[in-house]
């Protein structure tokens, strides 16, 4: 296959906005390797490892954990790589080193437990810092691992506000302003317009660059920084209107649930459909995975994730259903604009409706006896 077949510089607007990026045809075999390379380099000689999502919030924790301890090497990481981020730890690591992990969730003890184990086996200390919400048993059996586990509340705390709080450390008052300001993009607030900033910018750039800048600058980017934003935004605001114009608006028991698909800002998408009168949004990604946003009216957006192999938070969730055996299924996905995904979530919406309505149904019976 030829480059500029998935070059997106050959795309135009309309069918980048269908495809995705670059990156997704990119072998899974090819990736690994290359990022199997560039963590054993990276661990050489590092006393102190990070394992974090590299969003905003997770690159918020690096910055505040290097300002706390000094040069750290940082393994981006995802909820479904998590598991290869700490066995690479546990291989590459220096015995002895600190290791953090911050701002991930397993689903399940058993996704990590092995690789998480050996990692515990060869640190100094394993420390986990994060807000999402964890199943009981899930936290129990990290803990017993030898995990120092900390984990916020969901609703009132980003991961950067946890490490603020959890590590020993006087913090210089612009650190702790950009925690605030990440915890306002994070949970969904945005009181704070330069939140929207921290999000783009850690979406855009390189996680280093990122953290580089953050780490001397706090929530308030210098100059260069924001006409880069500017740039960039010119073809985000493009894509988001594709993404909301292709929009439809569904009743799904007693919600009203707006579902797109394409390659857009999830949240700027699903801000739009809530003025549109929507409960929740569904945004499709041509990758194969979705958002799930909720609002005051709909905070189950989790609930939803967990049956179609994702999970998050009550108003702000992620998923990836398991419909794609092969490429032909891609390709369907592409042309039909994620019609089977949609289809799927918004069934998981309806799962929902029906659980309620049998609570309701078990309550009077209760109530006849």
């Amino acid at each position: 296959m030829k480059d500029w077949v998935i070059d997106d510089d050959n795309l135009s607007l309309e069918r980048k906005s269908i495809l995705p990026g670059e990156g997704f045809f990119v072998p899974d075999s090819v990736e690994e390797a290359k990022e199997e390379a560039e963590v054993e380099a990276a661990l050489t000689g590092a006393d102190v490892v990070i394992v974090a999502d590299p969003d905003a919030d997770g690159l918020a924790c690096t910055a505040l954990v290097r300002e706390a301890y000094g040069d750290a090497a940082l393994v981006p990481a995802g909820p479904h790589d998590l598991d290869d981020a700490l066995e690479r730890v546990a291989e590459y690591g220096e015995p002895g080193a600190t290791a953090f992990v911050c701002d991930l969730c397993p689903d399940s003890y058993d996704d990590v437990g092995e690789a998480l184990e050996s990692l515990v086996g060869s640190a100094n200390a394993v420390r986990w810092f994060d807000h999402h919400q964890w199943a009981d048993p899930v936290a129990a059996a990290v803990r017993d691992a030898g995990v120092d586990l900390v984990v916020g509340d969901s609703e009132e705390e980003c991961t950067a506000d946890v490490a603020v709080r959890a590590l020993e450390y006087d913090f210089p008052d612009y650190l702790v302003e950009l925690a605030a300001v990440t915890r306002d993009h994070d949970l969904w607030i945005r009181d704070d317009p330069r939140s929207d900033d921290l999000a783009d910018f850690s979406y855009w750039a390189d996680p280093e660059e990122y953290i580089e800048a953050v780490a001397e600058h706090g929530a308030d980017l210098p100059e260069d920084v924001e006409e880069f934003l500017a740039e960039m935004r010119v073809e985000k605001d493009a894509l988001i209107e594709k993404a909301v114009a292709r929009a439809d608006i569904e009743e799904v028991g007693p919600w009203t649930v707006g579902v797109t698909y394409g390659r857009c800002s999830q949240n700027e998408v699903a801000e739009a459909l809530r003025q549109q009168g929507t409960d929740a949004a569904v945004v499709v990604k041509p990758s194969g995975s979705a958002s799930i946003r909720g609002t005051d009216n709909f905070e189950r957006a989790h609930e939803v994730a967990r049956q179609v192999n994702g999970g998050g938070h009550p108003k702000a969730a992620g998923c990836k259903p398991g419909i794609y055996d092969d490429m032909l299924d891609y390709a369907h996905h592409w042309t039909t604009r994620g019609a089977v995904a949609k289809q799927v979530i918004l069934d998981a919406f309806r799962n929902l409706e029906v659980e309620e309505a049998v609570g309701e149904e078990d309550g009077k019976a209760d109530e006849g006896e």
